[in-house]
């Protein structure tokens, strides 16, 4: 069978489009990250407040949990067209939804690693003359990161999944091409961006895990003593 033949047949692994479309491929992929990165950053400067507000005042925690539980609770499809009118047909309805939906892993994760800093430590810290904000940045964060960076790997991939959803307003990164190709029943189309998804999931988790095990040495220390 020659090379372009596997386009006429419709295979579902294709060279032939994989040659002839690459800039689209590479276009839509660099489009996914894009929309990604922005909306798990975002997402973090709007859960780190959160946290903190819900760490300070008791009586917020409920609310702020209530709140981000709701927003994770709306259908996508739902979410996205409720932001239309806000903010037209562009990326910023993908990126805001994508930021409410990822605010329910951070804000748990990022509060429960604060939470599991011993208050000996704190005790001591205050004791060496710390700060709230010092005491914050020098002592409880670099504590947290286990359960922080946890928490960004979860939202990060489930980002990535879900940017694809913003292909009902052409802002769908790899999606578009997946909806593209299912309208058509053009079968390598759908997987080629399908499986170029599932990588860049399975890479950002990698790299965040050694990003954290990178920040984290005593944790390494601690497995290889069997502590």
């Amino acid at each position: 069978m020659e090379s372009g033949n596997c386009l006429v047949a419709n295979d579902w692994i294709c060279g032939e489009y994989l040659r002839t479309r690459s800039q689209e491929i590479t276009d839509a992929t660099v489009q996914h990250l894009w929309i990604t990165g922005v909306s798990v950053l975002l997402g973090v400067l709007v859960a780190f407040p959160l946290t903190l507000l819900a760490r300070r005042f008791r009586a917020a925690r409920g609310p702020v949990f209530g709140l981000t539980t709701l927003l994770y609770t709306v259908p996508s499809l739902a979410m996205f067209s409720l932001l239309l009118p806000v903010f037209g047909i562009s990326p910023a309805v993908v990126v805001t939804g994508l930021v409410l939906y990822s605010l329910t892993i951070l804000v748990r994760n990022f509060l429960a690693g604060l939470d599991s800093v011993p208050e000996d430590v704190r005790e001591s810290a205050r004791g060496m003359g710390y700060g709230p904000v010092r005491l914050l940045v020098r002592v409880e964060l670099p504590l947290a990161l286990p359960a922080v960076l946890a928490g960004l790997r979860i939202a990060t991939v489930s980002t990535i999944a879900l940017t694809t959803i913003g292909s009902i307003i052409d802002y769908g990164g790899l999606g578009n091409l997946i909806e593209s190709g299912r309208a058509s029943n053009f079968r390598a189309e759908v997987l080629t961006a399908s499986v170029i998804c599932v990588l860049l999931a399975f890479a950002a988790d990698a790299v965040l895990l050694l990003i954290g095990r990178l920040l984290t040495p005593w944790k390494r220390a601690r497995a290889a003593e069997g502590v």
